[in-house]
């Protein structure tokens, strides 16, 4: 009978590319990695992987057996939802992805209620960008994401990955005090502006240069908030959404876009693990979360309100 441990390993590598990466998702060390392809290959009897330069590659057989052990293992993973789901337990690990500001602003209430409610649980949290957090769930090196999904970006959700819309967050344009829009503004009317934007694959990034074609922006930084200083300094502008963002610094002000830009917030986690009630549990401390953060309250147009939070509408 094959071992699912050595298994996992297989996958991992198959869906990391490298020992070291398959690693550090199994959070063990590459060696150990090794040992249980090794052990997988005495099991079988097959070669199922060859050296490729310092590292290694899956073989014709691996890939072929890596196929079976991705079914093999949602099945396992169906299985054993499905048996917590019988203890109606809430109990074991839950590692959950989520991208910067959602785990600024969402997850700490939601963690907090989770180890009071359910002490028998424990919870790991990864920040990561949705294209990552979604692949990482659908190979179940994750149980839950949180991502952002922009309406012009449209994520794509892999196969057997379900999704539920927590709410709307909506953004706004921040300015340098004197600049010369007040609002409300199309954003088309912002091309010429100097742009201060997310790093490449981040989905703010990704919407922007679809809702603006032909823009270039010069300053990459991840964080909103080094974003609001650098337009403080009179550097750019840029598109800051609403969800946990720092009281605007001196020098800067909102504009209002007209249309809207907003972005969905989601809940996504894997079809098979959808009745496991840790699963559960944090989806309702989530959705309770975000329920106690107040909307926007309005303010004149292109002024904004300094500090904006999350608004909680349902759609276009």
């Amino acid at each position: 009978m094959i071992d699912l441990g050595r298994l996992r390993a297989l996958n991992a590598v198959a869906g990391n590319r490298s020992v070291v990466a398959a690693a550090q998702a199994l959070r063990c060390t590459p060696s150990a990695v090794s040992q249980q392809l090794a052990k997988l290959e005495r099991e079988t009897g097959t070669a199922l992987v060859e050296k490729d330069g310092r590292g290694l590659r899956l073989t014709e057989a691996g890939r072929l057996l890596a196929r079976h052990a991705e079914r093999v293992l949602a099945a396992v993973d169906e299985a054993e939802a499905a048996l917590a789901a019988h203890r109606d337990t809430v109990t074991g690990r839950l590692t959950v992805s989520a991208f910067a500001t959602a785990c600024r602003a969402l997850l700490p209430g939601a963690l907090h209620r989770l180890a009071a409610e359910h002490p028998q649980l424990s919870v790991g949290l990864v920040e990561a960008h949705p294209h990552e957090a979604l692949e990482a769930l659908h190979r179940g090196h994750v149980d839950l994401a949180v991502v952002d999904d922009w309406p012009e970006v449209a994520l794509r959700y892999p196969s057997g990955v379900v999704h539920a819309e927590l709410g709307w967050d909506r953004a706004d344009l921040i300015v340098p005090d004197g600049h010369r829009l007040t609002g409300p503004v199309e954003l088309a009317e912002c091309g010429d502006e100097r742009w201060i934007a997310a790093k490449p694959a981040d989905p703010c990034l990704e919407w922007l240069v679809r809702v603006l074609p032909g823009v270039r922006p010069e300053l990459h930084v991840s964080e909103f908030e080094t974003q609001l200083t650098l337009v403080a300094a009179g550097l750019g502008v840029a598109v800051v959404p609403r969800l946990a963002r720092p009281p605007l610094p001196a020098g800067v002000r909102p504009v209002r876009l007209v249309p809207e830009p907003r972005r969905r917030v989601v809940l996504a986690w894997r079809e098979t693990a959808a009745a496991r009630p840790a699963v559960r549990a944090a989806e309702r401390a989530l959705r309770q979360s975000w329920q106690r953060m107040a909307p926007p309250a309005p303010g004149p147009a292109g002024t904004g309100t300094g500090r904006g939070s999350a608004g909680t509408g349902t759609g276009r």
